[in-house]
């Protein structure tokens, strides 16, 4: 992600409150002064700090910035830094690239699912290690980097993505269990062969609430609208049976082509929403009978995974030319 997308997401989830410092960013003409008698045109410089005396309902609109002598200027979401993360904001814009540390690179999604159509896209995931000296530095390591050039990709920092599978995330787990290898350097071949200490009950706690927030949303959907998306429902299924395999084997099962044709059945909106609800019940009792019999560890194993954890970082600490490759 780079620096424009980080500002624009920034923008979208976060309004500077009402008594804040700010920095101006560039240069800015005063728009009034508590003497209205003094009629100067004069600007504010770039590093000049104010305080935010009007703040807009969202960053498509002005901020009102008052200064020392109670002059006033107009000013948007990025001519503006707040005053006490300027450098650390400033931090944050390295653009190091990420993309030659991936050290594990895999096809997910439909394709991976063995329910792909004509339409499907690459859905690529994986594992990016960092340079001990990036660890080291003062710029902080992405916990995630992206790529939307054509296809979908997305690489989880190593130690983010340990902390995911240990909470069972299902995106996860399912590029840990991925059968389509695109890339896989002997650090990553090394976590695949010990993936299953990442598993344990924790799997039906995060599944279930994953699968309650997808209905959530697709029940709000239709109130509102009277749709619901398809897809999501086929995944909200999918994810399921996904659940149930995982308890009853111990493995996470990637391959759906068995249930290929009922699922593909409610991606193209052959079933109501209360059809799709009822197929998710008589799954979800399946799902409860396998939580129950399930030999899986209470937790995850951490101590094993830390460890490993350490053997890749230590990996690094060398003439930082990246992990070594096959």
């Amino acid at each position: 992600m780079n620096e424009s997308d980080s500002l624009k997401k920034l923008a979208r989830n976060f309004v500077i409150p009402v008594g804040s410092q700010v920095v101006l960013k560039v240069n800015k003409r005063v728009s009034a002064r508590e003497n209205q008698a003094d009629t100067r045109q004069e600007f504010r410089k770039t590093g000049t700090v104010g305080v935010v005396v009007q703040s807009p309902a969202h960053n498509e609109a002005a901020y009102l910035v008052q200064f020392s002598d109670g002059s006033t200027i107009a000013a948007t979401f990025d001519e503006l830094a707040l005053r006490r993360e300027e450098v650390t904001q400033l931090l944050s814009h390295d653009q190091y690239d990420y993309h030659p540390h991936v050290i594990y690179r895999v096809q997910v999604g439909s394709k991976a699912f063995g329910l792909s159509t004509e339409d499907s896209d690459d859905d690529l995931r994986g594992i990016f290690l960092p340079p001990a000296e990036r660890h080291w530095s003062l710029y902080p390591v992405p916990e995630q980097i992206e790529l939307l050039d054509g296809r979908d990709e997305v690489y989880w920092e190593l130690e983010k993505f340990l902390q995911l599978a240990l909470r069972a995330n299902p995106n996860i787990l399912e590029t840990l269990w991925s059968p389509i290898l695109l890339e896989c350097h002997p650090i990553a071949t090394e976590l695949r062969e010990m993936r299953q200490a990442f598993l344990s009950k924790h799997v039906y706690k995060t599944y279930s609430g994953y699968v309650l927030s997808q209905f959530r949303r697709m029940k709000n959907s239709f109130e509102k609208t009277g749709k619901y998306k398809s897809k999501h429902a086929m995944h909200l299924l999918r994810l399921i049976h996904s659940g149930i395999d995982v308890l009853r084997t111990g493995e996470i099962r990637i391959d759906m082509s068995s249930q290929r044709d009922s699922l593909l059945a409610v991606r193209r909106g052959e079933f109501s929403l209360e059809e799709v609800r009822q197929q998710a019940l008589a799954l979800d009792r399946e799902f409860q009978a396998a939580f129950e019999k399930t030999e899986l560890p209470e937790h995850p194993d951490l101590e094993r995974v830390n460890e490993f954890l350490i053997r890749a970082r230590r990996s690094m600490v060398q003439e930082n030319h990246g992990p070594a490759r096959n």
